[in-house]
């Protein structure tokens, strides 16, 4: 059984993207699976929000070694979020108080000797 250790970041909100193309919001950013785990469902939310928005991978999942990214409409100023990854084998973790609006992109590791999940945030 995985144990997760919970890092202090800030979450985002993700919304879909057009075919129009559209000038790059602040909080975009890009979400690495260095696990060693397929990551399920990847959810971001506003820090100051009360639940989870949607599952930003949709049908999809993020494989070990894959990245995806993360776009907001351009017009969002909500720079603090919170993430929460749950792994297909339902293993949850989050890290809130993310300022998404200084991050490029987040790296999500386990560390397996220690047991523990972590981020690193470029």
């Amino acid at each position: 059984m995985k144990k997760w250790l919970l890092v202090g970041i800030t979450a985002l909100t993700a919304s879909a993207a057009s075919s129009v193309v559209v000038a790059e919001a602040k909080q975009d950013f890009t979400l690495v699976n260095k696990t060693g785990y397929t990551i399920d469902q990847v959810y971001v939310s506003p820090n100051a929000a009360d639940n989870w928005l949607d599952d930003v991978l949709g049908q999809d999942v993020l494989e070990d070694g894959q990245k995806a990214n993360i776009k907001f409409h351009s017009a969002n100023e909500i720079c603090k979020y919170d993430l929460k990854v749950i792994y297909d084998d339902k293993e949850e973790v989050e890290w809130t108080d993310i300022n998404l609006c200084e991050e490029e992109k987040i790296t999500i590791h386990w560390n397996k000797k220690s047991g523990e999940s972590s981020a690193t945030f470029d």
